[in-house]
Formats: C-alpha cells, structure tokens, sequence
C-alpha cells in the first residue's frame, strides 16, 4: 500500500468518527459588578453568544478581549460572584416566535409579560441578522398611511422606509406613532410596538389603550421599561425587529415602532463604559452609529422573489431644547429616508400633530402616495409654509395688501384643518375630500375658530349623503373628473346649508 492511499483512508476514518459529547469551553468570573462580568477562559466563545453562569443565569458575550471576555448579565437578580463557573452553549442570542405572538406583551428575550399563558414557539429568530441585500429588494412605492392628515399629504411614509419621528419631550412622538397603529386596523399591517426605558405606568396604559381601540389583534408589544436592566434596554429594538422578520419571511407587511432611541443610546453607553471601551463624543462608545444603523437597514421591502413583504420603522428619538445636531439625532437622521419633526412652540399653541413644514422631510416623497392624494396636496404644503412665514411678519403690520391677506387666510384655515387627535384617524378618501375643500377655497369663508366644527360635520354629510364619492375615490385611487364634479357640487350645498358659519 502507497504511502498516500494510506493516509488517505485513515483521513477518511478520522472524520467517520462521532465525537462521544460535544466540548464546551468553560471559564471563570475574574470580577463581577453592575449586571457586568469579566472572565478568563471561555476561548472558543462567539460574539452575542449566550453562555451559562453555574448552570442557572444566562448572559450575553459582548467583548471578546485578548485576556477575558465580557459579558452582560440578562438577569440582574441572580446572586454572581468571582470565581463562578462560565461555560458556552453555542446560541447566538435569539427570541422564540410563532403566529401566537400577535396579542401579546414579552420582553426582549421573548417572556411574557401579560400575565396570560406561554407562548408556544415554531422557530427561533436570531436578534442579530444582516440586513437583506440590494437585489432581494424593491423600490417603495405603496403607502403606509397613517390616517393623520399632515402626515398623508405633505410626509408621505411608503411599506418599506424608514422614517424617523423627531421632537422634545412631551410634543406628541408617540401619539403620532400611536395613531398609526390605529389606522391599521384595515390596512392588513402587523405591528410591532417596541417600549424603551419607558414607565411601566405608560406601558399598561398604551397597552389598555390598544386593547379597548381592537388593535391589539394585530400589534405585538415588546417592552424593557426604565426599571429593566440596561441590557434589555439594549435588546429591545433588535428582538422587535426579530419579531418582524417572522411576518416578513411570510410576505406580510409589518411596522416597527422604536419608543425611543434616545434611551437605547444612553443604554449601550452605559454598557460601553461598564465594559471598559473608550468613549468618545458626549461619552458615547465610536460603534453607537452602527448601533442603530445596523438596526435600521433591517427595514426593507423585498421583491416577489423573496416573499414580497416589507418592514417599515418608526423610528423615535428625543431631543433636548430643539437641538437636532446633537450626537444622536444627526446619526439617526443620517440612517433614516426623512423626518418628521415635531416643534415645542407649535405644540404649546394648539397646533396638534405640531409638526414642522420646513423642517419635516419624507425622502422617499410622492413616491409613496396616492394618486387621489398627491391631486390635492401638492400645492398645501407650500401654501402652509408661506402662511407660517407671512404670520410671523404679519404680527407687526396692521395694514396688509389684499393678496397678503388672501394668503394668511388661506393658511390659516389649511392650518386649522390639518389639526388632529391622535386617536381619530381617517381614511384616505376622507382625508382627500377635507383638503380638496380647505386648499380650492371652500373654507376660506369659515371662521378659523369653526374650521375644526366644519371638517367635522362636512365628513357626516359625506358619509351618510354622499358616500359614492368617498366610494369612488377608494376605487379609483384619484380623483376623476366626474368625481370632481360632484365633489364641488356637495361642498357648495354643504356650505349654502351652513351658511351660519361664514364671516
């Protein structure tokens, strides 16, 4: 027998041969405090992977130095001391799906909070995943409407963008991304409602509130509150995401909402610094851009070849005195297809959603909107932002000239239309026939102070006289010239019989 034909079969012998167990590499707690450990050993160790402290607590490998390894504790209540044994388990962090899910309320390891029966899982969905490639996707172009007016007309969202929800404290963020869970009730949406570093108090009653309004037969809430520990804080956003890519392998189209980002930075910050990497500007660690941005790029639309489903993300974040060029604002904005900024001055007047023209941005544009929408919302938004700017001059004359005059009229009563609870959303049909009448001058003649009162009641008249309109516009997706028609005719018979209105 040659030397080579020899080796050759007792290659083949050697890899015939099934290991008896499989070797775990083990370790041991060097130094352990504030939910951080660092151990020697551990050599064979992956990134994100999760290993197993004393047989009991599960943490998460995060730095993988030359000396030791760092890990997240998951479990801040378990009792850790040096010395403790660490050992691998081969799993990359994941969370446990199934259909069963939607309804519920878990945390980022997939545990439930509701107090109602244990999820059975049908596959685990890893929480670290590279965003679909260039070919797998698809360009945006059907609406994700929201049912808020000013958002619809002027910052339309496309299934597939992600669109980012910027503004101070207490200026209305998550009642826009609130009301857009509401208007999915029809829309054929799953939505994912992600809560960061947010009181369990706020957590209970957005979760009543989904309840009572239906829409938590299609929502899943995924929930690390302020008194959780920061590294469920860091996972939240990836697990709801996870959760989205479940409905996305099916080719559903899915919404992702991020309350907020904010508190997801100052969580890995806390990490970072814990795990001792250097800081870098406003003490956030040099990968925090890649935090989010990784997280981010997970939102797409996928061509038919791949199922054809979508992930759209609303992303939140929380400025501090309006300062949008802070460290954390610029980077989402950079990630991010537009924004839609919402203004602390505009909110404390009255104006609700207090959204910023000027500064407010859809990247992706007409792109994502209705034919029927883009007929009548062209020329609003400039109308709007030429009304803002003439108000602010207007304060200090008294004697304007005519078409001035038209114009602050005109603005004001567009501005007054566009205002909204954010628990009364509206279809697109009837969005388009309010701003047909506010933008052709069928409400220039109402008092600005019975704008709201007219959009109101001109809707009631709509649905119970004129429902073929709304019908027609549904169906056709624009405005024809014989609906136009009859669209003008029912403003004009809706003013003449409320002329009372009218200055």
């Amino acid at each position: 027998m040659s030397t080579s034909s020899f080796f050759d079969q007792l290659k083949e012998r050697i890899q015939a041969i099934k290991p008896i167990s499989t070797v775990k590499s083990v370790g041991h707690i060097t130094a352990f405090g504030d939910g951080i450990a660092f151990v020697d050993g551990l050599d064979e160790v992956m990134s994100g992977e999760l290993v197993l402290i004393n047989h009991s607590a599960f943490a998460l490998a995060l730095n993988l130095n030359k000396a030791s390894v760092g890990l997240v504790l998951l479990d801040p209540s378990t009792k850790i001391k040096a010395g403790d044994m660490v050992e691998t388990t081969g799993r990359l962090l994941s969370i446990g799906v199934s259909d069963e899910i939607i309804g519920r309320v878990v945390n980022p390891l997939g545990e439930v909070l509701d107090g109602k029966s244990q999820i059975s899982v049908s596959k685990y969905q890893s929480l670290e995943k590279i965003a679909p490639g260039v070919i797998t996707r698809k360009s945006v172009t059907v609406p994700l409407q929201t049912g808020i007016k000013a958002i619809d007309a002027m910052i339309p969202i496309g299934r597939g963008q992600r669109e980012l929800i910027i503004g101070d404290r207490g200026t209305g963020k998550s009642s826009i991304a609130l009301g857009t869970i509401l208007n999915q009730k029809s829309e054929n949406v799953i939505c994912v409602y992600v809560a960061i570093g947010q009181k369990r108090a706020f957590l209970a009653q957005t979760h009543a509130l989904l309840e009572k309004a239906g829409a938590m037969n299609y929502t899943v809430i995924v929930s690390a509150s302020a008194s959780d520990p920061a590294s469920m804080q860091f996972l939240a956003p990836y697990s709801g995401v996870s959760i989205a890519e479940y409905f996305l392998e099916q080719g559903k189209d899915v919404l992702v909402i991020y309350d907020d980002l904010s508190k997801h930075a100052v969580a890995y910050r806390e990490i970072s610094l814990l795990l001792h990497r250097p800081s870098g500007r406003e003490a956030y660690p040099g990968d925090v851009f890649y935090l989010h941005s990784r997280l981010l790029e997970r939102a797409c639309r996928l061509n038919e070849d791949f199922g054809g489903g979508s992930i759209t993300a609303l992303p939140i974040i929380e400025t501090q005195a309006g300062d949008v060029s802070a460290y954390i604002p610029t980077n989402v904005i950079s990630i991010t297809d537009g924004q839609i900024y919402l203004e602390a001055d505009l909110f404390n007047a009255g104006t609700k959603p207090a959204i910023n023209v000027g500064l407010s941005v859809s990247r992706v544009g007409s792109a994502a909107q209705l034919k029927a929408m883009k007929q009548v919302a062209g020329k609003m938004r400039l109308d709007l932002a030429q009304y803002r700017e003439l108000a602010a001059f207007a304060q200090f004359s008294s004697d304007l000239d005519p078409k001035t005059k038209a114009s602050l009229d005109r603005g004001a009563r567009v501005a007054a239309i566009l205002n909204q609870v954010w628990d009364a959303p509206l279809s697109v049909e009837e969005q388009v026939v309010v701003i047909f009448g506010a933008t052709n001058g069928y409400v220039d003649a109402v008092k600005v102070e019975l704008a709201s009162l007219w959009e109101k009641s001109f809707l009631e008249y709509m649905r119970l006289q004129k429902q073929s309109i709304l019908d027609s516009i549904k169906k056709e997706q624009k405005i024809t010239d014989e609906t136009e028609k009859a669209l003008r005719l029912a403003l004009q018979s809706f003013n003449d019989l409320h002329h009372e209105w009218t200055i």
